[in-house]
C-alpha cells in the first residue's frame, strides 16, 4: 500500500461519525438516506449465497455488480442492464448506490435473485466486508465513481473493475492531479474504461486509466417510457396555452427564470396569448420550498401529485414526481436545460431530445459538453448567454408552431443518430469476464 492510500485510509476511517452525522441531518429531508445505514460501513443482517445460480442460464454463477451513484447514472444504468439482461439471461443484479434518489429509482430494476444495497464508505474494512459478502464476478462503476480503497480491493481480490459510459471533464481532470498519489494508482487500476467521448478519453489517459473504447453516452440508447410521452402529448394538446418547461432545475435557478419572466413581461408589447410554464425541480427535497418561492412571488401553482385527469389551472405547473420525465417532456413545447444558467455544469439534454423535446441551452454545460455541442449543430438545441435570453427563446419558439414541429423533428432525429454505446459497451464486458477466471476469491487483507 502507498504512502498516500494509507494516509487516506486512516482519514477515511476517522471520518466515519462525521459520515453517519451527516446521513441523520440528510434523513430529515430525504427519509430515504435513513434506510440500512449499516450497508454504508459494510454491515449486512444475512450472508448472501452468491454462489447459488437464479437461472441455470446465467454463465457467471455470481453477480454482476453495478454502481449507480444518484439518479442520472441510474438511469444510464438501466439502459445498460436491460442489454446485459438480453445477452445473459438469467443473470443476478447487484445494484449499489450513493443517494436516495439513485436507490429509488434502482427498485424499479430488480428482479428477483437481485440485490440492492449502499455502496460502503470507502474504508478497508467496509471494502473488505462488501465484497466477501456479494463476491460479485465483474464490477461496473458508472461514469464518475472511483474510489481508492475499492479499486485496490477488487484489483486483489481478482474482481475486474470497469468504469463504464465515464465522462471526465477539465475540472475533474485538476482536482485529481491535486490528489495524484491517490488519482492515479486508482484510475491505473481499473481494468477498463469505456468513455463517451475522445476529450473524455484523452482526460482519462492523462491520469493513468486505460481506455479500451469511445463509445458515446449510453442515454442516447433511451427509450422513453411510450405509456408517459402520450400522456403527456395528450395534456399537451388540451393545454390552453403552449407548454414551456424548465427541466432538472437546481437551486438558484428558479430565482433566476422569476427575474426572468419579470423582464420578458415588461419588454413585451404584444398581446400575444401568453404560456404555460412547467417547472421540474432535480431534487425533490426542493419540491416544497420550489412553490413557496414561486408563491411568494405572487404565482399560483400547481403540482403534479394533486393532479387527476388533467393538470389544473395554474400560472406554473410544479412536476413534483420522479421517474416521470417522458411525460414532461411531451408536455412540453421546448424545455430550457436546469444546471446550465447556474454554473453547475448542465443536466442531460439527451432524454429530452429522445422525447422530440427541443432544448435551450445556458452557458454552463461541462459536464456534457460533446453532447451539447452535437446537439447545437444538429439543431435539436439552441445556445443563449442567460435565462433572460432563454426565456425569451423559449416563448419565441413556442409562438411558432411551424418553428417548434421542425425543432422537435430535428431533435428526434438527433436522439436516434447517436445510439449505439450500450451494444458496443456490453460487448467489451463480456469479452473482458470471459478473459478472466471467474469464481475464484482471496480472503487475503486489502
Amino acid at each position: 500500500m502507498t504512502t498516500a492510500r494509507a494516509l487516506y485510509s486512516m482519514v477515511t476511517w476517522a471520518a466515519q461519525p462525521l459520515l453517519r452525522r451527516k446521513l441523520r441531518r440528510r434523513a430529515a429531508a430525504e427519509p430515504g438516506y435513513a434506510v440500512a445505514v449499516g450497508e454504508r460501513f459494510g454491515r449486512y443482517p444475512q450472508p448472501i449465497d452468491s454462489l447459488v445460480l437464479h437461472s441455470s442460464t446465467d454463465p457467471l454463477g455470481q453477480f454482476v455488480w453495478i454502481h449507480a451513484v444518484s439518479l442520472g447514472e441510474t438511469r444510464a444504468a438501466a439502459i445498460l442492464l436491460a442489454e446485459l439482461r438480453a445477452q445473459l439471461p438469467g443473470m443476478r443484479l447487484l445494484l449499489t448506490h450513493g443517494t436516495a434518489t439513485g436507490r429509488a429509482e434502482g427498485e424499479k430494476l430488480l428482479q428477483a435473485g437481485d440485490v440492492q444495497v449502499w455502496l460502503p464508505w470507502d474504508t478497508q474494512g467496509a471494502v473488505l466486508r462488501f465484497l466477501r459478502q456479494f463476491r460479485p464476478a465483474i464490477g461496473i462503476l458508472m461514469e464518475t465513481e472511483v474510489w481508492p480503497n475499492l479499486v485496490a480491493a477488487c484489483r486483489r481480490r481478482g474482481v475486474p473493475l470497469v468504469l463504464a459510459n465515464a465522462r471526465f471533464n477539465e475540472h475533474s481532470l485538476r482536482k485529481a492531479r491535486r490528489v495524484s498519489p491517490l488519482a492515479r494508482p486508482a484510475y491505473g487500476a481499473l481494468a477498463a474504461v469505456y468513455a463517451q467521448t475522445e476529450d473524455d478519453a484523452d482526460r482519462l489517459h492523462a491520469i493513468g486509466a486505460q481506455v479500451h473504447g469511445v463509445f458515446g453516452n449510453l442515454k442516447f440508447d433511451v427509450v422513453p417510457d411510450v405509456a408517459q410521452l402520450e400522456l403527456g402529448r395528450a395534456w399537451r394538446v388540451q393545454a390552453l396555452r403552449p407548454v414551456a418547461m424548465l427541466a432538472s432545475s437546481r437551486e438558484g435557478e428558479e430565482a433566476l427564470w422569476l427575474d426572468a419572466i419579470r423582464a420578458w413581461s415588461t419588454s413585451r408589447t404584444d398581446a400575444a396569448q401568453p404560456v404555460q410554464w412547467l417547472i421540474v425541480p432535480r431534487h425533490p427535497q426542493r419540491f416544497d420550498a420550489v412553490q413557496q418561492l414561486l408563491e411568494a412571488a405572487g404565482l399560483t401553482v400547481s403540482r403534479r401529485s394533486t393532479w387527476s385527469l388533467l393538470p389544473e389551472p395554474a400560472d406554473v405547473w410544479l412536476g413534483d414526481s420522479l421517474g416521470e420525465m417522458a411525460l414532461y417532456y411531451g408536455m412540453a413545447d421546448v424545455a430550457l436545460l436546469g444546471g446550465s444558467f447556474a454554473p453547475l455544469g448542465g443536466q442531460n439534454l439527451i432524454e429530452a431530445a429522445a422525447c422530440g423535446c427541443p432544448v435551450v441551452l445556458g452557458p454552463h454545460t461541462f459536464n456534457f459538453a460533446e453532447a451539447a455541442e452535437l446537439a447545437c449543430a444538429a439543431g435539436a438545441a439552441q445556445r443563449v448567454p442567460d435565462l433572460t435570453a432563454g426565456v425569451a427563446q423559449a416563448v419565441q419558439l413556442v409562438r411558432d408552431p411551424a418553428q417548434q414541429a421542425a425543432a422537435s423533428e430535428r431533435a428526434t432525429r438527433f436522439a436516434r443518430q447517436h445510439r449505439g454505446a450500450a451494444r458496443a459497451t456490453v460487448r467489451e464486458l463480456l469479452q473482458l469476464v470471459r478473459r478472466r477466471t471467474v469464481g475464484r476469491f482471496e480472503d487475503s487483507d486489502v
